[in-house]
């Protein structure tokens, strides 16, 4: 299929496809103006918010940020524990918080990912039966906390978290209420085809995040053989038509069923010290835009 026409999707981006990584000593970060004035001039109109501290934290500050580079506020990726029975008032507080600073900001939409409480995706644990149980109703009550605040939650399969597999995330699809974040990436990492799960469960998605993969990659990633920050600094990702995601037909397929929120570019990207990594972003963002406007 041909490039998706992209005159009326609603295309933000993200601080992680600049490097800008929650991950301690994930590399080096680019300054807040360099990142925010890139997406601006790329054409893209709202991000993300990033890591915690990268941007403000507080709404007024944030808003001032973004406006300043004719950017607005999509929403938030929060990684939380959502299954430890000793933690949930920890975990409610920090996701109010940021549900908190996302509406005031003028966003739309709360990611959650299920974290294990490690450092990194590289390692997770298996969860018992309660403790999947108390993941599920962490979520619905974050879900209730956002919704409170106008905004609607979602879940994120991710690499290294306790939604990962495509078990898990029909084990969530099935237990849950609710709606998931489509990272075309992580999906597929994770042994998900991420078009099937658009073509069966449309109604279920409330959120995009596009990713293109080296699918031999991710199959080493499967296998063990790589671990997620070594596929990262490999280049895992792909501009948006270099890899072997069907970008094209998901899109098709979402907007076929009524999908008209935002699709969020996110291309993970691990910089290393050699300056001419700081263009790489721009570069592979670019590229992808490109492929998705059919230019």
């Amino acid at each position: 299929m041909s490039a998706p026409a992209g005159d009326d999707l609603r295309l933000a981006g993200a601080p992680i496809t600049w490097g800008v990584c929650e991950v301690p000593g994930w590399g080096p970060m680019l300054p807040v103006d360099t990142v925010l004035g890139e997406m601006a001039a790329l054409g893209l109109t709202a991000t993300e918010l990033g890591p915690p501290g990268y941007l403000p934290d507080d709404p007024a500050a944030l808003k001032g940020v973004l406006a300043g580079h004719g950017l607005t506020l999509v929403g938030s990726f929060a990684a939380l524990v959502l299954h430890d029975p000793h933690r949930p008032a920890q975990t409610l507080t920090a996701a109010a918080h940021t549900a908190e600073l996302i509406a005031a900001a003028g966003g739309e939409v709360l990611v959650l990912a299920a974290a294990t409480g490690l450092d990194g995706y590289d390692t997770r644990p298996e969860l018992s039966d309660a403790e999947w149980g108390q993941l599920i109703a962490t979520t619905e009550e974050i879900a209730r906390i956002a919704a409170d605040l106008g905004l609607r939650a979602t879940l994120h399969p991710h690499v290294g978290t306790h939604v990962e597999n495509a078990a898990e995330v029909e084990r969530f699809l099935r237990d849950s209420s609710l709606p998931l974040c489509l990272d075309t990436g992580h999906l597929l990492i994770g042994g998900t085809d991420p078009l099937d799960l658009v073509r069966r469960h449309p109604d279920r998605i409330g959120h995009v995040h596009l990713k293109d993969v080296h699918a031999d990659t991710a199959a080493l990633v499967r296998s063990g053989a790589l671990t997620y920050a070594e596929a990262v600094a490999r280049g895992i990702y792909r501009p948006i038509g270099e890899g072997n995601v069907p970008v094209a037909e998901i899109v098709a397929t979402l907007r076929a069923a009524g999908y008209r929120n935002w699709y969020v570019l996110e291309q993970d990207m691990r910089l290393g010290d050699d300056p001419a990594d700081a263009d790489l972003p721009r570069r592979d963002t670019a590229r992808g835009l490109a492929h998705l406007r059919g230019n």
